[in-house]
């Protein structure tokens, strides 16, 4: 579950740097906007997981 936790966020973190990239190469502050938060959602989600990480018993 954690390495699909893992992969998820990595792909909303390069899905929502495309759509900034994208966005502000158009001129679209929308879609800018749009992949910012999702970029910040995939940061989130893989801060999440290293927390996990660490306080998990080796």
């Amino acid at each position: 579950m954690a390495a699909d936790e893992k992969a998820q966020a990595k792909g909303e973190q390069a899905k929502g740097k495309v759509k900034k990239v994208v966005g502000d190469a158009v001129g679209n502050e929308s879609l800018k906007g749009k992949g910012h938060a999702e970029e910040s959602e995939g940061d989130l989600r893989a801060a999440k997981e290293k927390a996990k990480d660490a306080v998990k018993p080796k």
